[in-house]
């Protein structure tokens, strides 16, 4: 796997799990696991997706999930969450 698609993914999850706990307040990870992994996004990577690379680079605070609210696709990360934790019995 090549380093953007690590970036992308981990962006990904943790975009995923900080809306499931801000929006639905449904922890789908632990907080030191999602902590540990904010601490490895790293900003100056491209992702391939110019709006999300910059999202992340103007928003992301890898202090707190908050930064969750500026997400210029909310929808997608609710199509992900009830896909994967909601639909798919991950609870």
């Amino acid at each position: 796997m090549t380093n953007k698609e690590v970036e992308r993914r981990r962006r990904i999850r943790l975009s995923v799990a900080a809306y499931a706990y801000e929006v639905h307040d449904d922890s789908v990870m632990s907080d030191g696991e999602f902590d540990k992994e904010c601490l490895l996004v790293d900003i100056s990577q491209t992702t391939g997706n110019r709006k999300l690379d910059n999202f992340f680079k103007n928003y992301f605070d890898p202090s707190t999930g908050s930064w969750i609210h500026k997400h210029p696709e909310k929808n997608k990360l609710e199509q992900i969450y009830q896909r994967v934790y909601k639909h798919a019995g991950f609870h």
